[in-house]
């Protein structure tokens, strides 16, 4: 991943509206959801949920499958997870096998962190 895509999925989740379809997608898995489904699950209109859909299909998120006459939505959790990897690379001054250490630890000062 790089900077420009980065930049594009946070904007693109800087929305809580869309933030919360992503999240109802991470959550129902691999089945996905439908269109209505998403937008009667969050109380949303129709045309609402469609262009929050759009922002997040454009942004690379969440793909779109269509069946019959509707289409259906599933998170894209590989870019979430290369979002991290892309955040986390020189993690611990180019040591990321120390992350999981540092993010076990709440409070991370320069002091606990180089004790690590």
């Amino acid at each position: 991943m790089n900077s420009e895509t980065a930049v594009l999925v946070f904007e693109s989740l800087s929305s809580p509206v869309r933030l919360a379809i992503y999240r109802l997608l991470v959550k129902a898995g691999p089945s996905g959801l439908v269109a209505g489904h998403i937008a009667s699950e969050l109380g949303l209109a129709a045309n609402n949920a469609s262009f929050h859909l759009k922002a997040l299909t454009q942004a690379g998120l969440i793909a779109a499958e269509a069946e019959g006459r509707f289409l259906r939505y599933r998170a894209k959790v590989g870019v979430m997870v290369e979002l991290i990897a892309y955040l986390t690379d020189d993690c611990c001054a180019g040591h990321p096998e120390l992350c999981g250490a540092v993010a076990l630890t709440p409070d991370c000062t320069p002091t606990s962190c180089n004790s690590l």
